[in-house]
């Protein structure tokens, strides 16, 4: 399967696919921090390239609902009219599989509800970090190894916050925060790398199964 994963970085999500045997491929403006198939660049004129799937991670700087506060300035400069184009961009790939993946923000009202939520603590991470997926020609994620929902850290405003968040200043911290969790790339090479196709077919003409080669 020839396997996208746009806007990844991390390799995380590529090296997965790769691991099982697939022809994945990462793209993002940054290099790449995992030696492996990347392309640097913008994703948007690969997108008509034949994939079987593609999996992307818009950036969610100016759609998350984190942001609220900086919405109505956002929405004044057009940088929030800018990430909405990306997001629906890479939604609307070509391509017969696609996952989007973005925390909760404005897309669920500006393009449609995801069709599922996940959480690290449903794939053997203990943390918490609520995660919008949307489909279209793949199933749910289904939960490998649910675990406990992590420690929580208690900031000077009074906010419960879980610890990954709270990292310390640095210039690698976004970077950190937005890397997809092991676990959940696992899963999705797991889960979305199986063949599409139907292991047998049954003859019209016999009624009997055989190969579907």
């Amino acid at each position: 399967m020839r396997v996208l994963v746009a806007c990844e970085s991390s390799g995380r999500v590529r090296d997965a696919f790769l691991a099982r045997g697939h022809d994945a491929v990462s793209c993002d403006l940054l290099p790449t921090d995992s030696p492996g198939p990347h392309i640097q660049g913008d994703v948007l004129p690969l997108l008509d390239d034949g994939w079987d799937l593609m999996i992307g991670f818009p950036p969610c700087t100016h759609l998350a609902a984190s942001g609220a506060k900086h919405f109505a300035a956002k929405r004044a400069d057009g940088r929030q009219a800018e990430g909405v184009a990306f997001f629906l961009a890479l939604a609307n790939a070509p391509s017969p599989r696609v996952a989007i993946e973005n925390p909760v923000g404005v897309m669920s009202r500006l393009y449609r509800k995801p069709d599922q939520i996940i959480q690290p603590y449903e794939h053997g991470h203990e943390a918490t970090k609520t995660t919008c997926l949307w489909l279209r020609g793949l199933p749910l994620l289904t939960p490998t190894n649910i675990v406990g929902k992590g420690a929580r850290h208690v900031t000077k405003g009074g906010n419960s916050l879980p610890e990954w968040y709270n990292l310390p200043p640095g210039p690698d911290r976004w970077k950190i925060r937005s890397a997809t969790w092991p676990g959940i790339a696992a899963a999705m090479a797991d889960q979305w790398g199986r063949d599409p196709r139907p292991r047998y077919a049954t003859s019209a003409l016999f009624g009997a199964p055989h190969a579907d080669r």
